[in-house]
């Protein structure tokens, strides 16, 4: 093919393509679906250029098949976390794009745009902790204002936790990158007291209970500044948060099954078991709740002059798993048994 002057003409791309779809405005099928696929893998390579492209077909809110609403985020997914150097790491300056794209409007208006954001954060090693905040601050926020679709596009009902909220919360919490890695954060912590607070006497999930429970004594007991193991070892810890009664031997009961070693065994030439002892006796020093956790609780507790039930969960549970519980947690200890 030729242009009017007689040279080769420039073959479309993916710009191109996008830019003819919204000014027809026509529905996106599933052979748009695969047109889009080989713009955007068929070099192997993804740009910025492409993801750019990609929000902005979203943004317009063509009706679309299902294929879109997987290709959107696996791509965006690609483009930030495998198509990076080092492949694997979210930079500061990545993550600020992506939460840009998907505030344009003033809020994540779709549930493409949040399936997005939670891809980057389970594909990655490790991403800004300004990402994750932003994934759980938008999830806890949809549930208070009722603003926004659920992943199965279904109307959010005001201040009720649903099923499928939590396992958004559950997953941008246990996603294997982020801060912190396999333990919550202070901020993620304060983010779910804040849910939890603004939910209370809401027909919540039970797992709502169970996940707020869990999380919050997490960050409370386990280690801080600690290297996470790889993403697949540390969703594993999902098998010791689904045990109704906490996993055998509390946290480090839990990572001593994981690694195949523990303080108290004999060191072993396998080093993932010598990894797993060592690590073992550091998170069961760290169960100890000290006096600046105390009373962060305390006051974090107290905000409502009120216990309630989640509360009792969660100091319930934290009387289980901790070894030693500081003694200003005794009064409210003993409210809820």
């Amino acid at each position: 093919m030729t242009s009017e002057r007689g040279g080769p003409m420039a073959k479309p791309t993916l710009k191109d393509f996008v830019a003819a779809k919204i000014s027809a405005g026509e529905r996106i099928e599933d052979d748009d679906v695969l047109t889009l696929r080989r713009y955007i893998y068929g070099d192997m390579v993804v740009s910025a250029d492409e993801a750019s492209a990609l929000f902005r077909l979203n943004n317009a809110k063509l009706p679309a098949t299902d294929s879109w609403h997987h290709l959107f985020p696996e791509a965006i997914g690609d483009i930030l976390v495998n198509q990076v150097r080092p492949e694997g790491y979210v930079s500061e300056e990545n993550a600020a794009w992506l939460i840009g794209q998907v505030t344009a409007d003033g809020h994540i208006c779709t549930a493409n745009e949040l399936e997005a954001v939670l891809k980057v954060l389970e594909k990655a090693r490790q991403a800004p902790a300004s990402l994750e905040q932003f994934a759980l601050q938008t999830v806890a926020s949809s549930v208070i204002s009722g603003d926004g679709p659920t992943r199965h596009g279904k109307a959010l009902k005001p201040g009720v936790i649903s099923d499928a909220e939590v396992e958004l919360l559950r997953r941008v919490l246990y996603a294997g990158a982020g801060c912190g890695g396999i333990a919550v954060s202070k901020a993620e912590a304060e983010v779910l007291f804040d849910l939890n607070d603004a939910t209370i006497e809401a027909e919540n999930s039970p797992a709502w209970s169970e996940l707020f429970a869990k999380a919050v004594a997490n960050y409370m007991m386990a280690m801080s500044g600690y290297t996470p193991p790889p993403r697949d070892v540390a969703l594993a810890r999902e098998d010791w948060l689904a045990q109704p009664g906490g996993f055998q031997g509390g946290i480090a009961g839990f990572f001593k099954s994981m690694f195949g070693g523990g303080p108290d065994e004999a060191v072993s030439s396998d080093p993932f078991a010598d990894r797993g002892a060592a690590m073992s006796a550091e998170i069961a020093a760290n169960e100890v709740v000290t006096a600046v956790e105390a009373g962060w609780l305390i006051d974090r507790i107290g905000r409502d002059g009120l216990l309630h039930e989640n509360e009792k969960a969660l100091l319930r549970f934290i009387q289980q798993e901790s070894p030693d519980i500081h003694p200003a947690l005794r009064p409210l200890m003993d409210r809820a048994l």
